[in-house]
């Protein structure tokens, strides 16, 4: 699972079967301050986010499936969650 931040939609006119009444997001994964980004992928949203939302991303293709209970659905990536706050705690100090 990945942190995301939403920062577009994707409207198509027609769509798979298996994203049947499911939003396609793109995403793009946030990391800490000293890593070069990822680049944005798109996912299927199962929880209601909206640009601009920081969210849970799970990019594992038998885990998403699971999650849309789709056994046999080409899906790879799925958000399945939104983050209201992320704390980063300091490194421990030695002594």
């Amino acid at each position: 699972m990945i942190l995301a931040k939403v920062t577009g939609t994707i409207v198509t006119t027609i769509g798979h079967p298996h994203y049947k009444n499911r939003r396609m997001l793109v995403v793009q994964p946030l990391g800490l301050e000293d890593e070069s980004p990822e680049e944005d992928f798109v996912a299927l949203d199962n929880s209601q986010a909206g640009i601009g939302d920081t969210v849970l991303v799970l990019r594992e293709g038998t885990g998403a499936r699971q999650v849309l209970d789709n056994p046999a659905g080409c899906v790879i990536s799925v958000i399945v969650g939104i983050v209201d706050s992320v704390y980063i705690a300091p490194p421990p100090t030695s002594f």
